[in-house]
């Protein structure tokens, strides 16, 4: 085992999804075939950034943005939001590492088909919808140094949300099927990371809708102490 080969991972923590987020870690580390560091962003750990925003459909709307910051600058390390599972070694991420990229994101480009999501929550179509829920972070790109959190604080999450601290072009693009929209994109069954972004199956609303079975599975390897 290579420290060096260390990926750090930094998943949303919500407390009323913390099945969620459980699950989708249970997810990585069955099929991560290297070392692994996860961090739960989880509002009350963040001792050094106090949440000023009062929009945001969970406690790690804005927490994401301090990856950079909590790393020191330095290295590697990918966000994902809670709501997910992972279903490839989370390692093949490693080959998007682009010294001259600061972040790169799946660029998706949709209009939601479902006007609410879980708990009844407005679900509105804006610009660069979901870009920010899967993130590879070059932490010590120049540009994002910018990411404290006061500086974090105090900006819109529309200025955050769509990376307009970056140029265009410091905005790598990573294959849809990281990032998969459950429900709102067709069903497939070749997918590296399914988000279930209108609502996570653990919700008896979304619990058999489309590519439930995937999460249905981490969870049940959770649960049983399986491992497939």
């Amino acid at each position: 085992i290579k420290l060096s080969n260390l990926l750090n991972i930094f998943v949303g923590f919500d407390q009323k999804e913390a099945i969620a987020y459980h699950t989708f870690v249970q997810s990585i580390i069955e099929k991560s075939s290297i070392p692994i560091s996860i961090t739960p962003l989880a509002e009350n750990n963040l001792d050094e950034y106090s949440e000023e925003h009062t929009d945001g459909t969970n406690k790690f709307t804005y927490s994401r943005f301090l990856v950079p910051y909590l790393m020191n600058f330095k290295g590697w390390a990918i966000f994902a939001d809670g709501d997910m599972v992972c279903l490839s070694d989370i390692k093949m991420l490693k080959s998007f590492f682009d010294p001259k990229i600061a972040v790169s994101v799946v660029k998706h480009d949709y209009k939601t088909k479902h006007k609410k999501k879980y708990f009844g929550q407005k679900n509105e179509d804006y610009p660069r919808k979901n870009w920010s829920s899967m993130i590879i972070w070059n932490c010590e790109h120049p540009k994002n140094k910018i990411l404290t959190p006061s500086f974090i604080s105090q900006k819109e999450g529309s200025f955050l949300h769509r990376f307009k601290w970056l140029d265009d072009k410091e905005i790598g693009e990573l294959p849809k099927t990281w990032n998969w929209l459950a429900i709102e994109y067709d069903a497939k069954n070749k997918l590296d990371l399914i988000h279930y972004t209108l609502g996570t199956p653990c919700f008896k609303d979304y619990a058999n809708t489309a590519l439930s079975k995937f999460w249905k599975k981490s969870f049940n390897n959770l649960l049983t102490g399986k491992d497939d």
